[in-house]
């Protein structure tokens, strides 16, 4: 039911935006009070706290004892761009895409890497590859959860144990909100500002004992940046996996890590976080089961994202108008809840489908999305008032 009459409940937090997301629960700058300003990250102190945000990010994600775990520069983008770059080559690749960033990594091998025995395995906006045409003898690089589209592969049984290739598995809007199956992964990239909320700017690369062989046994054709290379002499540079970061982090960023993190255990660690996704997911689900004009972007409910919702117009008269009159509605919707304070940055990625896309992950908190529902009606009405004005 649709109305023009302005909800009296607001969202105590408006900050549903896919990224940077929303700060936890009673942050304020006050938990950023013990970071280690103005000293080096190599100090006694930086160091610390640099080792402390790997165990916390190993013992909140159960990360096996055997996996490396290293804090990297340029978000999750640095992150896959290192795995990519340092370890493909030695064997094909199968290149796994159903959204913009998987798309971007498609881009990336094909013409920036130019690696000739390349397969593309793709679908469209809302929907999964046939994930049954990777062959896993090969290398193979996927997002687990597609933060463009919302949609997300279900678990990781689609993956044999007896790969002979790595899997290459970009995870940040997966990270801490889904189960990863980390026995079916050999390298896993995420970024601090998704599920647990943290800043910008850094990447976190973790590598299985398969992918730490490989990149000890095969040398790529082409020359590695500095900022790129994670082995010395043939071997693993190991003090990158205990703190000793290839270039400067901010401490300030890795004191707001640390703060995410430890709420994270004090709530009761991943399976709290991932029960609260799950029940954010759940009131938008709810709310599109009963929507005259919004749905699911994803096709299939099992490969629903539960962080990164992608919604759909499905009104007719919306559903009428070309891709660019569908943009511009789109547009016109987020902007009225944007300037009344009750949403921001809710509008679907610049590439993907228009709609909105609205961010459930952990740090969000159940009672603003309910409390967002009935503001996403009144400003659906208005703009469709404003459709059938102009027309």
């Amino acid at each position: 039911m649709t109305t023009h009459t302005k909800p009296g409940l607001r969202p105590a937090n408006p900050n549903f935006s896919s990224g940077p997301c929303a700060k936890r629960p009673g942050w304020s700058v006050e938990a950023l009070k013990a970071a280690a300003l103005g000293r080096s990250h190599r100090a006694k102190i930086g160091k610390s706290k640099l080792e402390q945000a790997i165990a916390l990010t190993r013992e909140i994600l159960k990360v096996p004892a055997d996996y490396r775990i290293g804090i990297v520069p340029a978000s999750d983008t640095g992150a896959v761009e290192m795995a990519l770059w340092s370890l493909l080559g030695e064997r094909g690749v199968d290149m796994v895409a159903w959204e913009s960033f998987g798309s971007g990594w498609v881009t990336d091998v094909a013409k920036q890497l130019k690696l000739a025995d390349m397969r593309k395995i793709e679908a469209g906006y809302g929907e999964l590859p046939d994930l049954t045409k990777i062959d896993f003898d090969r290398d193979v690089v996927f997002t687990w959860n597609g933060t463009t589209s919302g949609v997300r592969v279900p678990d990781g049984d689609f993956i044999p144990a007896d790969r002979k290739g790595l899997t290459i598995c970009d995870a940040t809007s997966a990270a801490f909100a889904q189960r990863l199956d980390f026995e079916k992964l050999d390298v896993v990239t995420f970024s601090w500002q998704k599920v647990l909320g943290g800043e910008g700017a850094h990447g976190m690369l973790i590598l299985s004992p398969r992918a730490v062989e490989r990149l000890e046994t095969y040398k790529p054709a082409w020359p590695l940046p500095k900022i790129f290379r994670l082995t010395s002499g043939g071997k693993l540079i190991e003090g990158i996996f205990k703190g000793e970061t290839i270039n400067t982090p901010s401490m300030l960023c890795v004191e707001d890590y640390l703060d995410a993190l430890n709420w994270a255990k004090s709530v009761g660690g991943l399976e709290t976080l991932i029960a609260r996704a799950d029940a954010n997911a759940a009131v938008l689900d709810r709310f599109v089961g009963t929507s005259s004009w919004l749905g699911h972007l994803a096709v299939q409910e099992e490969t629903r994202s539960n962080t990164s919702v992608c919604l759909s117009f499905t009104d007719p008269d919306v559903c009428a108008l070309d891709v660019d009159g569908q943009a511009a509605f789109a547009k016109g919707l987020v902007s009225a809840l944007d300037k009344e304070g009750v949403a921001y940055d809710i509008g679907s990625y610049r590439d993907a489908p228009p709609g909105l896309r609205i961010w459930c992950g952990a740090t969000v908190e159940t009672s603003d999305l309910e409390a967002l529902l009935p503001w996403l009606d009144w400003a659906f009405a208005a703009q469709k008032a404003s459709l059938k004005a102009a027309a």
